[in-house]
């Protein structure tokens, strides 16, 4: 009741109040919304429009003074794009594209990009509405792609724009999430069952991989997990790193309690096929309505492998009264007997990690590639494999990612590139949707790539339809031709691997290893949930970079020569569809024009044939 009433009386007060500023017509509803500071004075809203590739921003700050959002990198906070505005006190709006030219100073953008659709002061708050074009044709401004993107915000006390770092904040935002929670079906009949670990003893250890085998739900018919969440204890929140969810073939022979995954009883690293994952960043994800994850068939799974990595880099000795960790995570499923249409499952790609993958001390920057080949998958099916239809993806790594993509071949062709993350985040490891459905059919060649700095872990996990028995396809280099090409004399992978610690690595080595890397033959590693293991071979091909689409040309300003690019430009941006055209910028979407290759550039994009 006293939480109602606080509730209420908050809403009548920001009522109540008169606002100075300019409110520029109907405001829709944005879907999106993500607190930016610890304490909570920062907060964003954000939606867009996908086909018209033009993002809406809110930017509500606790704050009488000036605000800013924008972009920045990961790297340095100067080159940063950031729209300030903000309510002077005579009651007059300001506004203006700008960006910072070091770490402090802002400087007015030539080119203005943002359009402003609402800026008031209450007592309270300080609320900037405005919208951009994904790509902008102003080099100042930063694009906004399917990766993760590092958002800036900042604020002052007063009307000055002037950046001070304990007012500044970033936050990793996946921003173009395709589909919203509040767009798919929650069962009535829903029922939840947790898979954890009970009471855990954390060791001091930097990394441990503890595994213990669960049983599934017991239903007497078919039913569907349809989502799943993380289920983490309180303060130990910042120590597990990722949560694994294996299916178990149901002949398997399984070991009872608690263990190393990779220790010295190789039992616990029995069962291979993912069925659902977590790592750090994430929250719970939500199939698409037409697909779940099948329990209570004779085909099914019955028992699961937890797998949960604790990353406790502080060595922290505990915090019970003894003076010890423990641990009780682990992931909460959803299930209903609302049947879905298809069956999905989860292929694991990448590069195999133990005992080939290996990153030169001392590299700014090191491309690693796993390869799968799809030609063996029907074999080791034992049935025919339907087309496998991608629909979302876990990009995974440790601390040293900076950038993941998969990467699909057919006859020797690029087809496309099925997901990828430049800026990828550690700290945002989630379950992504990709914005149209993927085909791989058999004989397809899939490459996953990533620079890293330091030794790492590279996988991409596919969600996809239906579902089949492959568990996991990821390659790694011959070793023994990378050791020639580093000048040292070896005669098999076991002496390979050791060479690696005789190189004396600088620049040049480095550069010669990632190129050895590339170069060498790969052995493929295929997987079946039965544990039935069979390899393959094959060679590792160029990326053709996605080129970059049509910028949105401004409609105020003015665009340097310099700045246009060979994609073309397309007409002044359009406000989120919902809001009226209160100003002359305003167009309706028929009025989008696409220059020269933006329109063949698109259509090549979504609708390229497998």
């Amino acid at each position: 009741m006293a939480c109602a009433l606080l509730l209420w009386l908050l809403l009548f007060i920001a009522l109540a109040t008169p606002s100075q500023g300019n409110r520029l017509g109907p405001i829709p509803h944005l879907r999106y919304s993500r607190f930016l500071d610890p304490s909570n004075a920062v907060f964003l809203r954000w939606d867009f429009d996908f086909e018209a590739e033009i993002i809406t921003f809110e930017l509500q700050v606790r704050t009488a003074g000036w605000v800013g959002l924008g972009v920045t990198n990961r790297y340095s906070r100067a080159g940063s794009d950031l729209v300030v505005g903000g309510v002077s006190p005579d009651g007059n709006v300001y506004f203006s594209d700008q960006h910072l030219v070091d770490e402090d100073t802002l400087e007015e953008d030539g080119s203005q990009d943002a359009e402003l659709q609402g800026l008031t002061e209450d007592a309270v708050y300080t609320t900037m509405r405005f919208s951009r074009p994904f790509r902008s044709c102003d080099p100042h401004d930063q694009d906004i792609e399917s990766d993760t993107v590092r958002v800036l915000a900042a604020y002052g006390l007063d009307d000055t724009p002037k950046m001070d770092r304990e007012r500044t904040f970033v936050k990793s935002i996946f921003l173009l999430q395709i589909v919203h929670p509040d767009d798919l079906s929650a069962p009535e009949d829903t029922i939840i069952h947790d898979l954890e670990i009970t009471d855990f003893l954390i060791p001091e250890d930097d990394t441990t991989y503890a595994c213990t085998f669960l049983p599934l739900p017991i239903v007497s018919k078919k039913h569907h997990i349809y989502k799943f969440e993380p289920k983490l204890v309180q303060h130990n929140e910042t120590i597990v790193h990722h949560i694994l969810v294996y299916a178990c073939g149901n002949a398997s022979t399984l070991p009872t309690g608690i263990s190393d995954c990779y220790g010295a009883d190789p039992a616990f690293s029995l069962c291979s096929q993912v069925i659902v994952g977590w790592a750090v960043g994430g929250t719970s994800y939500q199939f698409p309505d037409d697909v779940g994850i099948s329990i209570g068939t004779p085909l099914d799974p019955q028992w699961i492998r937890l797998e949960i990595h604790y990353s406790n880099f502080h060595n922290l000795p505990g915090i019970d009264a003894g003076g010890r960790l423990y641990d009780s995570s682990g992931i909460r499923v959803y299930y209903t007997a609302h049947l879905r249409k298809y069956d999905m499952g989860v292929l694991q790609l990448g590069v195999f990690t133990f005992p080939i993958h290996f990153i030169p001390p001392g590299a700014e920057s090191f491309m690693s590639y796993g390869l799968c080949k799809t030609e063996k998958f029907e074999e080791m099916n034992g049935a025919p494999v339907p087309d496998i239809r991608v629909f979302g993806y876990l990009l995974h790594t440790h601390l040293a990612g900076r950038s993941l993509q998969a990467v699909q071949y057919r006859n020797g062709t690029q087809l496309r590139i099925i997901c990828k993350d430049d800026a990828y985040d550690f700290n945002l490891q989630e379950t992504r949707d990709l914005p149209y459905r993927t085909v791989i059919k058999p004989l397809s060649l899939l490459l996953q790539g990533g620079p890293s700095t330091i030794n790492e872990m590279c996988l991409i996990f596919f969600f996809y339809y239906p579902r089949n028995n492959i568990s996991s396809c990821q390659g790694y280099p011959d070793i023994i031709y990378v050791a020639h090409e580093l000048g040292e004399e070896v005669s098999d992978s076991m002496e390979g691997m050791m060479a690696m610690s005789n190189v004396e690595w600088a620049p040049e080595s480095i550069k010669k290893a990632e190129k050895a890397c590339k170069e060498a033959q790969q052995t493929v590693i295929i997987k079946t949930i039965d544990e039935l293991v069979e390899n393959t071979t094959g060679w590792i091909r160029d990326i053709n970079p996605t080129p970059r689409g049509p910028c949105l040309e401004s409609s105020g300003g003015k665009v340097e020569p310099q700045d246009k690019t060979p994609a073309g430009f397309k007409a002044a941006p359009v406000v989120l569809s919902g809001s009226s055209c209160a100003t002359p910028r305003c167009l309706p979407l028929a009025a989008l024009l696409f220059g020269q290759g933006a329109l063949s550039w698109l259509l090549a994009t979504l609708q390229a044939g497998i």
